[in-house]
C-alpha cells in the first residue's frame, strides 16, 4: 500500500492489538475491505447494467459497500479478525460466482477475478493455509457458476471484459515488493547492529509524509508510550500545536533532498497523575536519510536534557519561593498575635493612668509621657493589625461577613473619624454621594477599612488648608466610590511601587509621616476580595484621586471556600486590559 493509506488504515486498528504482524494483518485487512467495493462498483456497472437493469446494480452496489465496510468496522471496533475474514472470503466467492456468470461464464475474461481470492488472502495474512482458503474459494466460485445461471442471465462476452482483471492486476503494482514477504516482518538484525540499541533514543521510519511506519521499542521507556501509538500519525498527533510548523517544514526540507535536519519540539506524554497539568516535554529530534531506501527517513527523538534541567530547575525555585512565601505569612501571624498581647496591655495601663484613677501626677511631663507611650501603643497595634489583615487575605482566610447596607453610613462613620485629624490641619472634608448610591451587599468592616485608609492617606498627605472629598455613584450593577485630595500628588515613576506591602513613596514630604506602606496593599487585598477594581490617577502637586469599584449584589463565593470567607479571586490573564479584571490596579500619572 501506499504510505498514506497504509497510515490511514494504521489508525483504524484496534489500539489493544500490540503484535507488530497482528496489527500489519488488520491495517492490511482493513485496506482491502475498504478498496474492495469500487471495484465491485465498476463490475456491476459492466455486467449487471446490461442484464437486470439499473435498479438491481444500484442495490448490489450498496450491497458491497455495506457488507464490506461492516467487515472493517467489526474489526477496527473489536480487533478480532477470524469472523470478519471468514465472513470476507465466503461473500467474496458468492460475488465472484455472480460476476462470472454475468460476465458470460468461464469463457468472459471476467474469470480471470477468481485469482484475485488466494492473492488477497495470501496478502493480508501471508499464511499457506489462507491461502488454501482462498483457493477453495475461488474453486467454490467456479462451482457455484452454473448455478448463478438461473439467477443471472448469461451476458455476452465483450472485449472490455478484460477492464475488470485488469483494474485488479493494477492494485498489485504497488505492493509489488510487499508481496516478496507478505507477512511485513523486518529480517531480524544483530543485536549490536542496530541504532536504538546504541543510543538512549526511540529510533522511528517515517515516510515521505512523515507517517511512521515502524517505532522502536524504547518508546516505553522514554516516551512512556507503546511503540504502535505512534505509527501512522500518532506522533504527529503528540506533537506541540506551535512546533509542527516546524516539523512540517523540516519534512519538507527532506522531501526536497537535505540530507539530515534537526529541531526542537514538545512531545504530549501521559499523563502521571492527577495533578500534572502540563504533560508536554521537550524532545530534540534529528531527521536522517535511510541508506537502504531514501524515500524512508530515519527520526532519532531524545530527550532534551538541557531544557529539562532548566524546567526542574524552575519547578524547584517555585517550590521554594511558595514555601518561603508561606513561612513568611506564618512568621507574619507569629509574631504579631505576640505583639498584640502585651500592646493591649500597654494601652489599657496608659489609659488607666491618663485617668488619674490611681492619683494625679506630680509633673506635668508625667502626663505627657504616658499620652505619647498611649499613642506610640495605638500605632504600633494598628500596624501589627494591618500585617495580620494582609496575612490573612494573602492566606484566603480573612473572615468575611457580607450585609446589605447603606454605603452613606459608612461614608458617616469614616469622616466622624478623620475629621478630628483634619481640623487639626485645617483641611476641609466634604463628601458628593449621589442619591443613586443605595445600599451594597459587602462586608461592612471591610468597606469602612477601605475608606478609612484611603482617607486617612489622603489627610496625611495634604498640606494645610488643602481639601479631600469622598464621593461615590451608580454605574450598572456596580457601585464607583472615589477619595480625591488636593495633596502633594505621586510621580510617574512612583506608580509601580503602589499597593505593594511596606513598599513607601519616599520624598521631602512623606519623610515627615510615619507609615509602614500596609494601607494601599490592605485597600487592594480587600478590593480583589469582593472582586472590585481599584484605579489612581495622579500627578505630582497636583493631588491624588483614588476610585474602587464593587458589585452592588455582592462578590460570589468560590467553590471550597470555608463559609464565611472569601476566595482570592484567580489571577486575570495577560490578554485583559488594566482596570477591568478583579481585584486590577490601574494607574495613571
Amino acid at each position: 500500500m501506499p504510505g498514506a493509506v497504509a497510515a490511514g488504515c494504521e489508525r483504524l486498528v484496534h489500539p489493544t492489538v500490540t503484535g507488530e504482524a497482528d496489527r500489519l494483518r488488520q491495517r492490511r485487512f482493513i485496506g482491502v475491505m475498504l478498496a474492495a467495493p469500487f471495484l465491485a462498483a465498476g463490475a456491476a456497472v459492466t455486467l449487471v447494467t446490461s442484464s437486470l437493469g439499473a435498479a438491481v446494480t444500484i442495490a448490489a452496489i450498496f450491497a458491497a459497500f455495506g457488507l464490506c465496510w461492516f467487515a472493517a468496522l467489526l474489526v477496527a471496533a473489536t480487533g478480532h479478525m477470524a469472523l470478519a475474514g471468514r465472513m470476507a472470503v465466503a461473500l467474496g466467492s458468492l460475488a465472484l460466482a455472480g460476476a462470472i456468470a454475468a460476465a458470460g461464464g468461464l469463457a468472459s475474461p471476467g474469470a480471470l477475478l477468481g485469482l484475485a481470492l488466494p492473492v488477497e488472502t495470501w496478502w493480508v495474512s501471508g499464511s499457506r493455509r489462507a491461502a488454501l482458503s482462498g483457493v477453495l474459494a475461488a474453486v467454490a466460485a467456479i462451482v457455484l457458476q452454473p448455478f448463478a445461471d438461473q439467477i443471472l442471465p448469461l451476458g455476452e462476452i465483450a472485449a472490455w471484459h478484460w477492464l475488470l482483471p485488469l483494474a485488479w492486476a493494477l492494485t498489485l503494482l504497488p505492493r509489488a515488493a510487499a508481496f516478496a514477504n507478505p507477512a511485513g516482518l523486518r529480517p531480524a538484525e544483530p543485536a549490536g547492529d542496530r541504532l536504538e540499541d546504541v543510543i538512549d533514543a526511540v529510533v522511528l521510519r517515517a515516510g515521505r509524509q512523515g507517517e511512521v511506519l515502524d517505532a522502536s521499542a524504547k518508546a516505553r521507556s522514554v516516551l512512556k508510550l507503546a511503540p504502535e501509538l505512534l505509527l501512522g500519525t500518532g506522533l504527529f498527533d503528540r506533537v506541540h500545536l506551535s512546533d509542527r510548523v516546524a516539523y512540517l517544514t523540516a519534512l519538507a526540507d527532506m522531501r526536497e533532498g537535505a540530507p539530515k535536519r534537526r529541531l526542537e519540539l514538545r512531545i504530549r506524554l501521559p499523563r502521571e497523575g492527577s495533578s500534572a497539568a502540563d504533560n508536554f516535554r521537550p524532545f530534540s529530534l534529528d531527521l536522517l536519510r535511510g541508506e537502504a531506501d531514501p524515500e524512508v527517513f530515519m527520526l532519532v527523538l531524545r530527550e532534551n536534557d538541557d531544557v529539562a534541567a532548566l524546567r526542574e530547575e524552575l519547578a524547584e525555585a517555585r517550590e521554594a519561593a511558595a514555601a518561603a512565601e508561606v513561612a513568611k505569612g506564618r512568621f507574619l501571624a507569629v509574631v504579631s498575635h505576640e505583639l498584640r498581647t502585651p500592646l493591649n496591655a500597654i494601652i489599657g495601663f496608659s489609659d488607666m493612668l491618663l485617668h488619674e484613677m490611681f492619683g494625679a501626677f506630680n509633673d506635668p511631663r508625667q502626663k505627657e509621657y504616658v499620652g505619647l507611650v498611649r499613642e506610640s501603643g495605638q500605632h504600633l497595634l494598628s500596624v501589627v493589625t494591618s500585617i495580620l489583615d494582609v496575612s490573612r487575605i494573602e492566606a484566603g482566610a480573612y473572615a468575611t461577613e457580607l450585609e446589605t447596607f447603606r454605603f452613606v453610613e459608612a461614608v458617616d462613620m469614616c469622616r466622624s473619624m478623620m475629621r478630628p485629624l483634619a481640623d487639626a490641619k485645617g483641611i476641609v472634608l466634604a463628601t458628593q454621594i449621589a442619591p443613586d448610591a443605595g445600599e451594597i451587599n459587602a462586608d461592612r468592616r471591610a468597606v469602612q477599612q477601605i475608606l478609612i485608609n484611603l482617607a486617612s492617606n489622603a489627610v496625611k498627605f495634604t498640606p494645610d488648608g488643602g481639601s479631600v472629598v469622598i464621593g461615590a455613584k451608580r454605574v450598572g450593577s456596580r457601585l464607583h466610590f472615589w477619595v480625591s485630595d488636593t495633596g502633594i500628588g505621586i510621580a510617574e515613576e512612583d506608580m509601580a511601587n503602589l499597593g505593594k506591602p511596606f513598599m513607601q513613596i519616599q520624598n521631602d514630604y512623606t519623610r515627615r509621616f510615619e507609615g509602614t506602606g500596609l494601607g494601599l496593599s490592605l485597600v487592594k487585598g480587600l478590593v480583589a476580595l469582593h472582586e472590585g477594581t481599584m484605579s489612581i490617577e495622579s500627578a505630582p502637586g497636583e493631588g491624588t484621586t483614588v476610585t474602587i469599584g464593587l458589585p452592588v449584589s455582592g462578590p460570589k463565593r468560590r467553590a471550597g471556600a470555608p463559609s464565611g470567607v472569601l476566595a482570592m479571586p484567580a489571577p486575570k490573564s495577560k490578554g485583559g486590559r488594566d482596570g477591568e479584571g478583579n481585584g486590577s490596579l490601574r494607574k495613571t500619572a
